[in-house]
Formats: structure tokens, sequence, C-alpha cells
């Protein structure tokens, strides 16, 4: 579906949702069932975002982007 750009593996663990932040760095924060973790910035791979593209964490630990239709 997207086109992989990330170069850096990101560890995933459960009980997390990652996402790439507005600065360009993957975050992790905990899912609403999890109470004991904290938020916490992953991996030093920093991503250069474009405009109209959504960018995410496959489960392979990849960051890819993928086109919006209505952007």
């Amino acid at each position: 579906m997207g086109t992989r750009i990330g170069r850096e593996k990101i560890g995933r663990e459960g009980g997390y949702l990652y996402y790439v932040g507005k600065d360009g760095y993957v975050w992790r924060v905990p899912m609403k069932h999890n109470k004991k973790g904290s938020k916490k910035r992953v991996g030093g791979e920093k991503i250069s975002k474009e405009k109209g593209y959504l960018y995410y964490v496959g489960k392979d630990g990849y960051v890819y982007k993928a086109r919006m239709k209505n952007a």
C-alpha cells in the first residue's frame, strides 16, 4: 500500500501505539489498557515529512508513507 522510506527498524512491543510525530521522529504511547507505560521517543532516524502523505510504522518495524486521497 505505502512506500517504505525508513532505513531504521523499530522494535515493537505489545500494548503501545507507534506513530511518526510532528518533529519527524517515531514515538510510542501506551494504549488505554496499558497502565504502566509512558510516552517515549524510539529510534534515532528523523523523517522529513511532505504535505499530502500519511506516515506510519508498519508491522515489520519500518516507516512507510502513503498518499492521502483528499489532501
